[in-house]
């Protein structure tokens, strides 16, 4: 038994190893199942997708394979391969990238957090929402792991204020319950003494033994619940936050890349356009998911009862800690005011340049001159230059002043350390992988392997592919779960005479609906590594929390989305696809009918 358990571990530590030699070999048959184009390009997505879902290789490093295996195997060439790593895409979210490190050197997050939570009161309800409020806000301009990260320790904090009352008051009540049984050993007569001869006083204090037992026993229950519902609801608020605008995740900027690889002609999502779809569903689903988590963890109860000495103490706490932590803070700093302008003209500027319901600023330039990237970053590349401290007029008149060299608010230094350059990798793998699928005409061959699902109707396939995304991100990454996906949903939607984005738009915010698994998501992991959290909370709240995903986007899809998408009609620019698409087709029908009329003479 010795020598097959340590043959396991061996095997274990090579898995990785294995897996990386016996999955090229195992998608072989693929090359010579398909006509050689469109087999040489299945077998390098799946091959990315293997390795993507066990991670054999780091995701970034998966990323890059294009690179490698398009030019060897004839699909692209280097020079069309190359650029797709650095759309402009790319540099819309890099420049939310580097807003954020911005934002995260000075602690502005950490101030507007403070003052949510002061805001909403410190009820453990009130609690919850003002915690899911301002991570889901945090992560609609950091990554959704950033925020997470940066909840958890303010959340521990007020959480550790409580368990710390709870502590001291279990030993407390367990001196007194231990006092009360020595005083009712001393009461109760020896063996001897006839059962029948028990003092009132005794029974009074039996009773009164298990009745502080019993609401000892509630109360460490309670708390134990609301150290649950904190914590989870963090990584879950992130995951909706993320959802609400462009740089908010990867998947979102991934639609707007591959929107631009299979439908050039297609202008109609842009950061001011998506916000006004994407924040909507985020308030509801936020909401919703608040009265799920506070009814589930005991914070909201349909019946009314009196709050306990213990509760309000602790309450009374936690109002302290978080009030002392905004104070160590400090008044706001010029850097930091400087920063938060900057920001909230990021935002506006981004949101105002074509929000298609009015005229946006981008209209006053050459048309499709000036797009999201542009905006992006020209305002993160004032944060390089502009001084972090408030600039002196005496200076500039005081000759004898010393030319002491200015910090700014950001240094490049500190933008690398920040930056997540793995992914911007991955999404130019996505991108890399998406125009590889056009060119080999992958797309049209699964195209035309769809359809028996022609007849489904339109609103069901929504609730399905949004349902079959979510499932399969609890076990990968999202960023590479819509990489795999949006491809096969804009040839299903040109197959089911569609708009692309009516079917492309639920399966990309589907994929950031992963809640119930630990490793469904870095901010899963985060909270589920506090040790405060098992694998059956998550599942018992993350369950819920996918279903109601999936129907808050399915009426969001067919209700305002269809205004704001223009979602009610077949686009010209999806017509000139299927054109394409149908020319092809000919095209190859006219081969094949000339090949088989050569070999026939």
């Amino acid at each position: 038994m010795a020598a097959v358990g340590a043959l396991v571990k061996k095997l274990w530590s090579i898995r990785s190893f294995l897996v990386l030699l016996c999955a090229p070999l195992v998608l072989l048959p693929i090359l010579f199942s398909l006509p050689p184009k469109e087999g040489k390009c299945l077998y390098v997505i799946l091959l990315m997708a293997f390795y993507w879902c066990t991670e054999a290789l780091p995701l970034s490093v998966t990323a890059l394979l294009p690179i490698i295996l398009f030019p060897f195997l004839g699909i692209l060439p280097a020079n069309k391969v190359c650029p797709q790593y650095f759309l402009d895409t790319n540099f819309l979210f890099l420049s939310g990238l580097i807003m954020a490190a911005a934002i995260e050197e000075w602690n502005l997050h950490r101030r507007m957090a403070l003052r949510i939570l002061m805001f909403v009161g410190v009820q453990p309800a009130r609690l919850i929402l003002g915690m899911m409020m301002t991570t889901s806000f945090l992560s609609m301009w950091l990554s959704n792991t950033a925020s997470t990260a940066m909840m958890l320790p303010i959340a521990t904090a007020i959480l550790k204020s409580l368990f710390g009352e709870r502590e001291i008051s279990s030993r407390e009540n367990e001196e007194n319950q231990a006092s009360m049984q020595n005083d009712k050993l001393h009461t109760v007569s020896t063996e001897m003494q006839p059962l029948t001869n028990v003092d009132e006083n005794d029974l009074t204090e039996k009773k009164v033994t298990i009745d502080v037992s019993s609401d000892l026993k509630k109360e460490e229950e309670y708390k134990t619940n609301i150290w649950k519902g904190f914590l989870i609801s963090i990584p879950y608020s992130a995951s909706i936050g993320g959802t609400a605008t462009l740089t908010g995740t990867a998947p979102n900027l991934l639609l707007l890349g591959q929107l631009k690889s299979f439908f050039p002609e297609c202008d109609v999502i842009n950061f001011g356009s998506w916000f006004v779809f994407a924040f909507p569903l985020m308030v509801l689903f936020l909401f919703f998911g608040w009265l799920w988590i506070s009814f589930l963890y005991g914070c909201i109860t349909l019946r009314r009862t009196k709050k306990s000495e213990i509760r309000a103490d602790a309450e009374a706490k936690a109002k302290s800690v978080i009030r002392d932590e905004y104070q160590k803070l400090g008044p706001m700093k010029f850097a930091e005011q400087a920063v938060l302008v900057l920001f909230c003209l990021f935002a506006i500027l981004l949101f105002s340049r074509d929000p298609k319901f009015i005229t946006g600023w981008a209209n006053f330039f050459t048309p499709g001159f000036v797009t999201d990237a542009v905006t992006g970053v020209t305002i993160v590349t004032v944060l390089f230059f502009f001084p972090s401290k408030r600039p002196s007029l005496k200076w500039w008149f005081d000759l004898k002043a010393p030319n002491t060299e200015s910090k700014p608010l950001l240094s490049w230094r500190k933008a690398e350390e920040s930056v997540p350059w793995s992914i911007i990798l991955l999404l130019g793998g996505g991108f890399a992988m998406a125009k590889g699928c056009e060119e080999s005409g992958l797309s049209i061959w699964i195209g035309g392997r769809l359809g028996p699902l022609e007849n489904l109707p339109p609103p069901l396939a929504v609730i399905l592919i949004t349902i079959v995304i979510a499932m399969f991100t609890e076990f990968a990454s999202n960023t590479a779960t819509i990489i795999i996906f949006l491809p096969v949903l804009a040839e299903l939607a040109i197959h089911l005479k569609v708009n692309p984005l009516y079917l492309m738009v639920p399966g990309t915010i589907g994929c950031s609906f992963a809640f119930m698994l630990p490793v469904a998501t870095p901010p899963n992991s985060i909270a589920f590594a506090s040790g405060h959290l098992m694998v059956k909370d998550m599942a018992k709240a993350g369950l819920l929390m996918n279903l109601m995903g999936v129907l808050l986007l399915s009426l969001a899809i067919n209700t305002w989305a269809k205004s704001i998408f223009q979602i009610g009609t077949f686009p010209a620019w999806a017509n000139m696809h299927l054109e394409n698409t149908n020319t092809t087709f000919l095209l190859e029908d006219v081969q094949n009918i000339t090949l088989n009329s050569l070999s026939r003479s």
